[in-house]
């Protein structure tokens, strides 16, 4: 695969796969889940069973990582699956780039092919 791919030619930003638990919350409501990836653009995590909401909604994504890494970021609702929620990053606090380009790693620079 060329890294040099856009994501508009069927590529993407590369995904971790990890299982760490996230509290989504929007307004006076708060699920907890677990991450099934991460990538330098957004996050896709599991479905509560009690979850109600619609694509376009602004949530607040507190992501825990091991016992010391807890990543705040505001999150747009993009994508409703059965059994996931896929979230694009709307605002990442300054203080927390740093925690999540490290946390990614060589993910942050890659594309993948989109096999959606």
């Amino acid at each position: 695969m060329d890294d040099k791919a856009t994501p508009s030619s069927g590529s993407r930003p590369a995904r971790m796969r990890i299982s760490s638990a996230a509290m989504l919350i929007r307004g006076g409501e708060a699920w907890s889940t677990e991450i099934a990836d991460i990538s330098a653009t957004g996050v896709l995590l599991g479905r509560p069973a009690d979850w109600r909401g619609k694509i376009g909604d602004l949530y607040a994504l507190d992501m825990i990582v091991g016992e010391e890494l807890n990543i705040h970021v505001e999150a747009t609702l993009a994508r409703i699956t059965e059994r996931h929620l896929g979230f694009a990053y709307a605002r990442i606090p300054p203080e927390k780039e740093v925690p999540l380009w490290n946390l990614l790693g060589g993910y942050a620079d890659r594309l993948e092919p989109f096999d959606d």
